[in-house]
């Protein structure tokens, strides 16, 4: 008798376990072509839209798994280092020591891995940052990985460049078709390009392909807090929109039908 509810607690145990973990899915690329090829530039995932997010789940009672494409450490972007996209400079310091330090964020898993064990998890996010426009863009597993949270209703949180990966599933097998989105906008987009990385990248302009894709993108004015939920997706702008991500995020988790 003892043995059957010891047996029970560990399958309890391991369900409710199972029900809240999140996937962090990260870029590990590290330089990006800029002009053709005619430039190259540092590149990776950025810090805050990572940390903040991490943060505000890890608060909340969710544990987390880490994946790459080929499980090697995720590079963080040197630009996201700079001041101006931190409110809070402790956090920005206590960010800097977590990726240096943390085990877990430093022995991610790998994509593959991560989609086998896809029911493990409640929920998954995408920092953004230029990186994932090269590694994250072309992997297979990707748009695998989308249609499977969108079939479960898993909350799914796409933050600033992420929301392009969407573009990875087929149109006839995309089941964000008609879903309200946000991303970069376009603005935002030109002046990234021309005043702070000072040339173009091969992938570009997020929210027209989104557009023609058939997704109804909406927008804030450059640096707003801005993000928008539809359904099981979240979706945000740019560096400075953790709060309103972190706040629609964490509602879905709550609201997830299979939490229970």
């Amino acid at each position: 008798m003892k043995n059957l509810i010891l047996v029970a607690f560990v399958l309890i145990t391991n369900v409710v376990f199972a029900q809240n973990k999140v996937l962090f899915v990260m870029s590990s690329a590290d330089t990006l072509e800029l002009n053709n090829g005619e430039k190259l530039r540092q590149t990776g995932v950025f810090l805050n839209e990572f940390y903040l997010a991490y943060k505000s789940v890890t608060e909340n009672g969710y544990s987390v798994d880490f994946a790459t494409p080929n499980g090697v450490t995720a590079t963080i972007d040197k630009e996201s280092i700079d001041d101006k996209y931190w409110n809070n400079l402790e956090i920005k310091e206590k960010a800097l020591s977590f990726v240096r330090s943390d085990s877990l964020f430093n022995n991610p898993k790998t994509l593959k891995a991560a989609i086998e064990n896809k029911p493990d998890y409640i929920g998954l996010i995408i920092p953004g940052g230029q990186g994932l426009m090269i590694d994250l863009q072309c992997n297979p597993n990707i748009p695998k990985l989308l249609k499977y949270f969108a079939g479960e209703e898993k909350p799914t949180g796409l933050i600033c460049h992420a929301p392009s990966l969407i573009l990875t599933i087929p149109k006839e097998e995309n089941p964000y078709i008609g879903f309200k989105v946000n991303s970069v906008s376009p603005l935002e987009e030109f002046v990234i390009e021309h005043f702070i990385m000072k040339g173009k990248p091969q992938n570009r302009k997020i929210a027209k392909r989104l557009k023609k894709l058939g997704l109804k993108y909406r927008h804030g004015l450059p640096k707003a807090n801005y993000a928008i939920r539809d359904r099981n997706l979240i979706t945000s702008q740019n560096p400075y929109s953790g709060e309103a991500f972190n706040k629609l995020y964490l509602k879905a988790l709550i609201e997830y039908p299979g939490k229970e």
